[in-house]
């Protein structure tokens, strides 16, 4: 079963293979990107979009988590859920699916800003753009929060923490 709305599929290309045999970290992060490029396309916020408005968005955070290994050649498909949105902010998760398999293979959770190019600050959405995404989300519904979603790395039984807790 998946969750999220389809936002993109593709193929692991051979120069995404690494010395294990399997896709690059680095790669999953450009396809999880291609899907955010998808959805935000969804959403009206495209070259034009850019170019008419002198407005576009920046990652201002991004965490990604690797489930299972994808090959050389296999097919996958990006979902977007929104999990979250303001004025000024989307909050978006992401899961990377096997096209054929069906497994999860990996997510990425996104918060991003909606910039003025001009002054390179945080402003806010026009109407059109928060319509899309009422829109995008009643289309989506009401979704279970994903485990991954504001997960904090740790480890269980450490031998040593380097940090205050």
């Amino acid at each position: 079963m998946t969750s999220g709305i389809s936002v993109t599929t593709a193929k692991v290309l051979p120069e995404w293979i690494d010395i294990n045999g399997h896709m690059n970290v680095a790669y999953y992060v450009l396809a999880f990107d291609h899907g955010v490029d998808q959805l935000w396309n969804q959403l009206g916020i495209t070259s034009k979009y850019v170019e008419a408005t002198k407005c576009s968005t920046f990652a201002a955070e991004c965490h990604i988590t690797y489930q299972k290994e994808l090959k050389e050649s296999e097919a996958f498909r990006v979902t977007s859920q929104i999990l979250a949105y303001d004025r000024k902010r989307i909050h978006q998760f992401q899961r990377m699916y096997h096209a054929d398999e069906n497994y999860l293979a990996a997510t990425a959770e996104w918060m991003n800003l909606h910039v003025d190019l001009s002054s390179r600050r945080v402003t806010p959405f026009p109407d059109t753009v928060l319509s899309a995404l009422q829109e995008y989300t009643e289309r989506q519904g009401v979704l279970a929060r994903p485990d991954e979603a504001c997960e904090t790395m740790h480890v269980k039984n450490p031998i040593f923490v380097g940090i205050e807790q």
